[in-house]
């Protein structure tokens, strides 16, 4: 569960962990909300091939705190974070979650699996 001001905005999730699953995110799956974790922070790039729907992207720091957002990542597109990032929360727009508000500088809450 992710919560923001405590308000839930993702009730369930999928963690990634290694580059595996990180590579492999939400492509050629149904919409989903997902977390990756990495050991240390960077600066991220992603592409949304065969993600077949638009999601939003948040950067998180080592303090889970949103310091960049990507709205509307639409499918078949690159995108690189200007920011070094620990956390990366992806959110597919059509599922209920996506109309709740977030902002830079919003500190989310999640537990690690």
């Amino acid at each position: 569960m992710i919560t923001n001001q405590n308000k839930i905005i993702s009730k369930k999730e999928k963690y990634c962990y290694n580059l595996f699953s990180q590579g492999l995110g939400l492509m050629f799956s149904r919409k989903k909300n997902l977390v990756m974790v990495f050991k240390k922070p960077i600066k991220i790039k992603l592409h949304n091939f065969f993600v077949f729907y638009p999601i939003d992207v948040l950067v998180l720091d080592e303090n889970k705190r949103i310091i960049e957002i990507k709205k509307d990542f639409k499918p078949f597109t690159f995108w690189n974070s200007e920011k070094k990032g620990m956390y990366l929360v992806e959110f597919g727009l059509n599922q209920p979650t996506s109309n709740l508000k977030y902002k830079e500088g919003d500190l989310l809450e999640f537990k690690e699996k």
